[in-house]
């Protein structure tokens, strides 16, 4: 329990020492045997736990597995108005929800309880988004044009080409060590539920991180994080994040110039210039191709754009 401990919200106190067991045990299997990631994992057990505290509070005493099991629509449809009137938007009441129930999806799974109610439980309707890529001048601007001086600036450089040149997340590319460097053309990357992929890479991309290793003042050996912050520790993604803020405001980016930004114009830009969806979705890493189909949409949305732009009849003038 101790791991559990160290993220848990008060709330969990408040559980009876069964359901306390079983959420210590779900907590094991999504850190060692689902392997999601950090994020995923302090958002899961703070969605389930919140969800016990609301019934520790609904129901006046402290939830147990038989309590769980119990818990009917209106109690959770009572957590979702709750959540709602403290301000919670539509996607994270969504994403809660989803949280809670994956906690009795599992509970259900192992055998330890049932709840019928969960599955009736819809999701708040969220709005329907697209990626937001840049264009390719403005993806060049970033990548070419060092974020700052010296060393750092030759990091910087060489993190956004490679988010833009191989479409990495930011946290895959945070997450490189010297190990991980580009073998034979490809970098070997570990992404969400630690699957690992292999990705091409283009010179530029390899020529951009030789220069920033060169200036890099740190020792180098197989473990080591790839990119570092000024103590020689692992970079953090806030840092790059504001980086990329200082970034777009020299160069008078809009706001959507984000590092994530790059991964989505990495494959608006392949399928502009002719890669097919199956090619995209694999070099991304996305399980499941209707995520990758997003990005028809964005390109679809652009081609309307420049037709209405360019065609005489658009403004509704007519050539005599």
């Amino acid at each position: 329990m101790a791991e559990l401990d160290s993220i848990k919200p008060a709330t969990l106190e408040l559980c009876a020492p069964d359901l306390r067991d079983a959420l210590s045990k779900w907590y094991e299997y999504l850190r060692y045997e689902k392997v999601v990631s950090k994020h995923t994992l302090r958002a899961y057990i703070s969605d389930a736990t919140g969800f016990l505290g609301f019934l520790n509070q609904h129901h006046e005493k402290p939830p147990g597995l038989n309590d769980l099991s119990e818990a009917n629509i209106r109690d959770f449809r009572a957590w979702m108005s709750r959540r709602t009137m403290d301000g919670a938007s539509a996607a994270t009441r969504a994403r809660s929800l989803s949280g809670v129930k994956n906690f009795l999806s599992w509970l259900d799974k192992q055998g330890i309880m049932h709840n019928a109610a969960a599955k009736t439980v819809r999701s708040p309707k969220l709005p329907h988004k697209l990626p937001r890529p840049l264009s390719e001048r403005q993806s060049f601007q970033i990548t070419d044009v060092p974020a700052g001086e010296g060393w750092t600036g030759e990091r910087d450089r060489a993190l956004f080409t490679l988010l833009y040149g191989c479409g990495l997340r930011i946290d895959e590319a945070l997450g490189l060590d010297i190990a991980d460097l580009p073998r034979d053309g490809f970098v070997r990357v570990r992404g969400k539920g630690n699957k690992e992929r292999q990705v091409p890479v283009l010179d530029i991309v390899v020529t951009a991180i030789q220069k920033y290793r060169y200036a890099c003042p740190f020792a180098e050996e197989p473990a080591r994080p790839l990119f570092l912050g000024v103590q020689g520790k692992r970079l953090h993604q806030g840092v790059a994040q504001k980086v990329m803020r200082d970034l777009r405001r020299g160069l008078s980016l809009p706001e959507t110039a984000t590092p994530h930004a790059l991964r989505h114009s990495f494959a608006t830009h392949l399928l502009q210039n002719g890669a097919n969806l199956r090619e995209i979705q694999e070099l991304l890493g996305h399980a499941s191709l209707s995520t990758t189909q997003r990005y028809t949409e964005v390109d679809a949305k652009e081609l309307i754009r420049v037709y209405k732009s360019a065609h005489p009849r658009s403004t509704g003038s007519q050539t005599e």
